[in-house]
């Protein structure tokens, strides 16, 4: 009797104990979001990602070229402004389709917020490093051999060591990729993110907001810290990724901190915006009422009086 009771606490145990493992593994698969993989929805916006991204690359390096190599007296300063409107171009037709990321950063800090789960995310930023390798295959099929060795191809290069730029002082390039991404987090990110502004303002004013913080981290890496052997901030490694593919050699010295930067801007970004506060502080009742501070809340003299003696 005592050995069958034993044996059906034992059994009891092992059913439990397997149903807790389950129980486990599917919390964890649930948590990641595997189950997307065979939902058809996310392969779509996958290769939306992925067609985006390529033709991005496309579009957005050419158009850099074609600035840098005009004849204008200051051609960096045509850069901003050519990836302004291409971004904001590409940000208004991809947004509904895909969440219009086209970047492993934009991809990371979405993963981190919540908005795509994990499974997704990975499978997005395969598809936009396939994306950049396409998009770059079929810029240097079409560009000029002397243009394609003048500007690598287009790819993202801190120079060498013998350089007397930033390529001898890649924690300096690393600084400016951690500190531009940053900023396009910050002003971008903090409004794209934020569903009721989102939609008071609208999602033309939302891809402008975004547009134009990318422009002005281009802005103020190119001019302002750009040397001759810096290609300026990345802000996207898989846009530095397919060149360095391509064309190998000087675009592979440095190339992690395309990656590092940027990430370590999502995670320090992550940790920010869980502080920031939901709403504005509006004060109400004059509670912080310079005059009432300086009268220290006396009931002796009078507001009105004072202000009336203050015109006077």
């Amino acid at each position: 009797m005592v050995q069958q009771q034993v044996s059906s606490s034992v059994q009891t145990y092992k059913v439990s104990s397997l149903d807790s493992k389950k129980s486990l593994k599917s919390s964890f698969l649930s948590f990641i979001g595997a189950h997307e993989i065979f939902m058809p929805e996310t392969w779509k916006t996958a290769l939306t990602e992925l067609v985006a991204t390529a033709s991005l690359m496309f579009t957005l390096t050419s158009s850099i070229i074609a600035c840098l190599d005009s004849h204008e007296v200051a051609p960096k300063l045509l850069v901003p402004l050519a990836v302004f409107i291409i971004a904001f171009l590409f940000l208004i037709v991809t947004i509904p389709l895909s969440g219009g990321h086209m970047s492993p950063v934009f991809t990371f800090i979405a993963a981190l917020k919540g908005v795509v789960t994990l499974v997704r995310a990975l499978i997005y930023v395969i598809a936009q490093c396939i994306g950049s390798i396409i998009g770059f295959i079929m810029l240097k099929c079409v560009m000029d051999p002397k243009l394609e060795h003048k500007y690598s191809l287009g790819g993202c290069a801190i120079g060498n060591d013998s350089d007397k730029g930033l390529g001898s002082k890649p924690q300096v390039a690393l600084l400016v990729e951690f500190s531009c991404t940053f900023l396009v987090l910050f002003i971008g990110i903090t409004l794209g993110f934020d569903k009721k502004r989102s939609k008071e303002l609208g999602l033309p004013m939302v891809c402008v907001v975004i547009a134009g913080a990318m422009a002005l981290a281009v802005f103020v890496s190119i001019t302002v810290t750009g040397q001759p052997s810096y290609a300026g901030v990345g802000l996207n490694p898989a846009r530095c990724l397919g060149p360095a593919l391509l064309k190998g050699g000087l675009l592979w010295n440095g190339h992690w901190i395309f990656w590092v930067g940027p990430f370590l801007a999502c995670i320090t970004y992550y940790g920010v915006s869980i502080n920031l506060p939901k709403e504005s502080i509006t004060l109400e009742n004059e509670e912080y009422d310079v005059l009432s501070l300086a009268l220290g809340h006396s009931k002796s003299i009078s507001r009105s009086a004072v202000s009336n003696d203050l015109q006077v």
